[in-house]
């Protein structure tokens, strides 16, 4: 029974997870992320400028990245400023490792 929770938990850990992973899952976004740790804020044209798309395409996984809850925007005048938001994302990695070197007979 205990080792059925714990596949539960698992589980639950994973599908909570899931639209982070799919977030991260591709180059640009990982991109857009590793630029971002170290900055506030930034607009999609400053975004643009580091990451060698086009500014539609660097819109389109800002957006993507929006929906997955990774990031956050504000708007300041005309300007559209995202900044990280991967608190919950980290919390949710951290147990999912806790609970594999708790659980994992590896």
């Amino acid at each position: 029974m205990s080792e059925f929770i714990g596949n539960q938990k698992a589980i639950h850990i994973f599908e909570s997870l899931s639209p982070y992973f799919q977030g991260l899952g591709d180059p640009v976004r990982q991109q857009i992320i590793s630029l971002l740790i170290d900055k506030d804020s930034m607009n999609v044209t400053q975004i643009a400028e580091h990451i060698p798309m086009s500014r539609p395409t660097v819109s389109h996984h800002l957006k993507i990245l929006r929906q997955t809850g990774l990031l956050t925007v504000q708007k300041k005048g005309t300007e559209m400023y995202y900044r990280l938001e991967i608190n919950d994302a980290i919390a949710l990695m951290k147990q999912l490792v806790q609970f594999v070197e708790e659980e994992c007979q590896c």
